[in-house]
């Protein structure tokens, strides 16, 4: 009888989960994309973090809830200045006050529209709409008073590498997110990387795009994927992407992941919901050529993703 008794309790404390396939009728949600991602041969300071999305929103070079840990040949973290929270004001800024007033130089990329540059990221901005690389920043007093000289003079070592992880809230439509090099930027309606403040080299006057395509081939794209999910997190659930690697041995590899999201509900017995999402993942690789020859684009990781207009619940209930 005692074993019976406590078969028909354990029975009975036992959860079923029932699954639901619903249509998904939320609107105007935002959703939440997690992420960290080693790149063992792409230095921090060239890379840029960016999404965008059909609606129109753009997220570009993103600063802030983004993490950089730069990274030696061997993969070992360097140093704890090595923990960089993007976009922080150092706490000497905070010391000057600055007259609100002000028109500051933009070191002669003046224009009609903008006369003045009173950030180091105006100046920077003014620049790239002129074509010109800013070679130098410490030689901007604005960038020195933010410290941003200080940053970008930390040349990356040979084959330097970066972790980056965080996260971004996006708008719960289909969009991409990427990670690509150089300063990203909007100029007439297009998205555009600057790698003009890159090293370019020496131009082959003879043959110049194929000095390109070996710039651009020195962008090793070579990748390991610690975390790739999309909302709250739920113990126990294992992400298709978590885990994953890409070697790019030939350089300026364009890897696309081909994302479809399902939106889910977890309802536990004390009703506690929780909102995520699933996802199912293909991928593309092709390796850049500009040497007049082969598929032109970007060097990048391309993480590309579409909603299902269905919702999956689970709740959980006594047997």
């Amino acid at each position: 009888m005692t074993i019976l008794f406590l078969s028909e309790l354990s029975y009975y404390l036992t959860t079923d989960t029932d699954t639901t396939l619903l249509v998904d009728t939320s609107r105007g949600l935002k959703m939440k994309i997690n992420f960290n991602i080693t790149f063992p041969r792409l230095a921090c300071s060239g890379m840029s973090v960016d999404a965008i999305d059909v609606s129109g929103e753009q997220h570009l070079d993103v600063e802030h809830t983004i993490y950089k840990r730069r990274l030696d040949p061997n993969g070992n973290q360097m140093g704890d200045d090595a923990l960089h929270v993007l976009g922080s004001t150092p706490t000497n800024a905070l010391m000057q006050p600055l007259d609100p007033k002000r028109c500051e130089s933009c070191y002669g990329a003046e224009t009609a529209e903008r006369k003045c540059c009173n950030t180091c990221e105006d100046v920077k901005d003014a620049y790239r709409k002129k074509g010109w690389a800013l070679r130098d920043p410490a030689t901007v007093e604005q960038c020195k008073r933010e410290g941003i000289d200080t940053v970008e003079k930390l040349k990356p070592l040979p084959n330097e590498g970066c972790l980056v992880y965080g996260h971004i809230e996006v708008n719960r439509v289909a969009g991409n997110f990427h990670f690509a090099p150089g300063h990203s930027s909007q100029q007439s309606h297009a998205h555009v990387h600057d790698i003009q403040g890159l090293s370019l080299g020496a131009i082959d006057p003879t043959d110049p795009l194929k000095s390109v395509d070996n710039f651009l081939k020195s962008f090793n794209m070579t990748h390991n994927i610690d975390q790739v999910s999309f909302g709250e997190p739920v113990p126990g659930v294992v992400n298709p992407l978590d885990g994953v690697s890409q070697l790019d041995d030939k350089g300026a590899l364009m890897c696309k992941y081909y994302i479809k999201i399902v939106p889910t509900v977890y309802q536990k017995l004390n009703d506690v919901v929780t909102h995520t999402n699933q996802y199912s993942v293909t991928v593309h690789k092709t390796w850049l050529s500009f040497g007049g020859h082969g598929e032109s684009g970007l060097p990048g990781v391309f993480f590309v993703y579409e909603i299902s207009p269905m919702m999956v619940k689970y709740t959980e209930t006594r047997r």
